[in-house]
């Protein structure tokens, strides 16, 4: 049987632009994870990972024309976009490598042998190891910063696990040449070309969550994608960690009192956010409570001067642009459903970017109007407009997990929803704005970029410092000599590494 092509696709034109690579077979898979799997012990020394790491980022930055260049070819997110994106991904790259530095992220414990205790304690020295190889699936709207050098990848490489990265199939080619520059890093910095392995193709990616020496994966995608890749992990003999990020509406929430303070401002900044990147950010604000009668009405006069300069746009390849028409087309077909701005087909190759009201009260309760609380992928946003604190509480209580959760408050004067508000919105999300808006995930060791189900699988974020903890188990030795001991664990703390001894910080 012939190996099937990868090929990379115009998504302005839909045309086939080059072969870049075969579709892995299952040998080929278990080949490039043995590999992976062989030089982990090549991982172990922390000096040399943050020295890859930084190597990584010099290196993709002095790669940056040629993959930009590649990277818009395949995604049409254009080079002002990409470039920002290309900088973030090897600030992430670089602010891993002072993760791995620091050495906090072993969660280093030390604990006495203390025979006055109930029950009595033995001597106790605990940290954090790598699992061994992490399966990487690539994000479509992200070829940089959620793909082959980008976050999962970043994190995985700064706890110590090789990386066996599924390419996604917008961007092989961007992939590739992304792979080739952390191959090359990993040499020049003293480690195998084997830490970072890729491949290509559905099977494939089916085929790495299921290898017995894949450990963990992380995944970006889509709900039905990842949720198959999930099972796929947990029904394994041996089930692995899968921290997917599947999905989000990502809701907000306009209190009648910042309505009626700067609807205008808040609408126009409504407009920018779910528009950005042609409404293919994770974090778009996908659906908007905002107030009904003449409060609400300036927000949304605001809202349709924003959205009709926006102009139409790429999307990322053609299966998501047609599902993005046919998703608007549902929507706006449902009763007392109206379209001020129509979203849908911008011609032949694009998608013109709109929004969809109605009535929050349809929304309370279960019925055909449930598509208007799933995310539909694209530069579109559903306003349900409503008439009371009761019907904003009754329909926030039915939405799914999401990454993020947005309340827009006066800032003029008390707002007295604001505390109940913000109370109903924490549990939705992973993180939670006031006065601001979603798109753009700052790389910053606060950060959580997750939630719940089906916003992600896992009570993890895959930005942010803490990100490392997902590729990372802890084991205790107890009674263990000295000269047994790993470094980290040592009494005399060889490595100089922050920890705490007997329950609090040395």
């Amino acid at each position: 049987m012939s190996a099937t092509p990868v090929w990379s696709v115009d998504p302005r034109t839909g045309n086939r632009r080059e072969q870049v690579a075969s579709e892995a077979t299952a040998e080929e898979v278990d080949r490039v994870v043995r590999a992976a799997h062989a030089v982990r012990a090549s991982l172990a020394d922390r000096a040399v990972r943050a020295a890859f790491l930084r190597t990584a980022a010099d290196r993709l930055a002095e790669a940056g024309e040629h993959v930009i260049e590649a990277a818009d070819a395949e995604t049409a997110l254009g080079p002002a976009r990409l470039t920002g994106e290309l900088a973030r991904t090897a600030a992430q790259l670089r602010a891993f490598a002072e993760v791995v530095d620091e050495g906090a992220f072993l969660d280093v414990h030390i604990d006495h042998e203390d025979g006055s205790r109930t029950p009595p304690w033995p001597d106790l020295r605990r940290y954090k190891i790598p699992l061994g190889v992490v399966a990487v699936y690539a994000a479509s709207n992200f070829p940089l910063a959620f793909s082959v050098p980008g976050g999962d990848t970043a994190s995985a490489l700064a706890a110590g696990c090789p990386v066996v990265v599924k390419s996604h199939p917008d961007h092989p080619a961007t992939s590739e040449l992304c792979a080739s520059v952390l191959r090359r890093a990993a040499q020049e910095s003293g480690l195998p070309a084997d830490v970072v392995q890729l491949v290509h193709g559905f099977e494939a990616g089916v085929e790495l969550v299921r290898h017995p020496l894949v450990s963990a994966a992380g995944f970006t995608g889509s709900v039905r994608g990842g949720r198959a890749l999930f099972d796929a992990a947990a029904a394994r003999p041996n089930p692995i960690p899968f921290h997917g990020e599947l999905g989000s509406l990502n809701p907000v929430v306009v209190t009648g009192a910042a309505a009626a303070e700067r609807g205008a401002e808040i609408g126009a900044g409504l407009g920018v956010s779910m528009t950005m990147g042609v409404g293919q950010f994770c974090t778009k604000p996908g659906f908007v409570l905002v107030p009904a009668g003449e409060t609400g009405d300036g927000l949304l006069k605001s809202l349709t001067a924003t959205v009709s300069d926006a102009g139409s746009g790429v999307m990322l390849d053609h299966r998501m642009r047609d599902a993005f028409v046919s998703g608007v087309a549902e929507r706006a077909g449902l009763p007392d459903v109206e379209s001020p701005v129509t979203p849908g087909a911008g011609g032949e190759h694009t998608v013109s970017a709109g929004y969809v009201t109605v009535p929050a009260a349809r929304l309370t309760a279960e019925g055909p109007h449930d598509a208007l609380l799933e995310e539909c992928f694209g530069p579109v946003t559903v306003v349900a407009r409503y008439d009371s604190q009761d019907e904003v509480a009754a329909v926030l209580g039915r939405l799914p997990g999401n990454l993020t959760a947005t309340l827009h408050i006066a800032t003029e004067s008390a707002d007295d929803d604001a505390a109940d508000l913000l109370a109903e919105l924490t549990p939705l999300a992973g993180r939670v704005l006031v006065n601001a808006w979603p798109t753009g995930v700052a790389v910053a060791p606060a950060q959580t970029h997750g939630g719940p189900y089906p916003a992600t699988t896992s009570p993890s974020t895959s930005v942010g410092a803490t990100a490392i903890e997902r590729w990372l188990r802890p084991v205790s030795y107890q009674s263990t000599p000295e000269a047994l001991l790993p470094p980290e664990l040592r009494e005399s703390n060889p490595l100089g590494l922050p920890r705490r001894v007997d329950g609090r910080r040395a």
